[in-house]
């Protein structure tokens, strides 16, 4: 079973995320959280939340990682494998690149490399 892609219009906020570009990413998944409901909400919520503290910590110099634990409590409702991202595997990319400068935690693998 081949797992889902990520969906077209969480796309350009994946690209952002994966390019550091954290509050524009953010920004890029607003507008579809604000129609999310149920499990979709909480999926798009959780990836915000996790822009939103890669974006404190390297922007702002926040030590707290209060967003990605927020992040968890939304994330952690769901499978691993939800909406077309390895949610367990984001988690830790993203933990790893809170205490690491320089690192770019991605949605899902590039396209082609699986």
């Amino acid at each position: 079973m081949t797992p889902e892609r990520l969906r077209p219009d969480l796309v350009r906020g994946a690209e952002l995320f994966a390019a550091g570009e954290w509050w524009e990413a953010h920004e890029a998944w607003e507008g579809v959280w604000m129609k999310a409901a149920g499990d979709e909400r909480h999926f798009v919520q959780g990836l915000i939340l996790l822009a939103a503290a890669l974006h404190k910590r390297w922007h702002h110099g926040s030590l707290s990682h209060r967003n990605y634990h927020k992040a968890l409590v939304h994330l952690g409702a769901l499978p691993d494998w939800y909406g077309g991202v390895d949610l367990a595997r984001l988690s830790q990319d993203v933990w790893a690149a809170l205490h690491q400068e320089g690192l770019r935690p991605a949605l899902s693998d590039p396209p082609g490399s699986t």
